[in-house]
């Protein structure tokens, strides 16, 4: 038991040692950043947001008119 308690101590001691630990931190609050600002764009669409997913679902599947969004205006 005393040579478990021993690795145990010794693995988490060398965990609290290494740097890729803090690398991993650095990466989660970069996402949680990016999360926080989707949210926030994506609040701006209010109630177009229904639309805007139908539009894209039609678009994806062949149906409506989705080159004229995408190609540039005739001169």
């Amino acid at each position: 038991m005393k040579q478990l308690f021993q690795r145990v101590n010794t693995s988490v001691r060398s965990f609290v040692r290494e740097e890729e630990g803090a690398q991993v931190i650095e990466y989660a609050l970069i996402i949680a950043v990016v999360s926080i600002a989707l949210v926030m764009g994506l609040q701006g669409l209010n109630g177009n947001f229904d639309a805007f997913i139908t539009r894209v679902a039609e678009c994806l599947q062949g149906e409506g008119d989705c080159a004229a969004a995408v190609a540039p205006p005739a001169d």
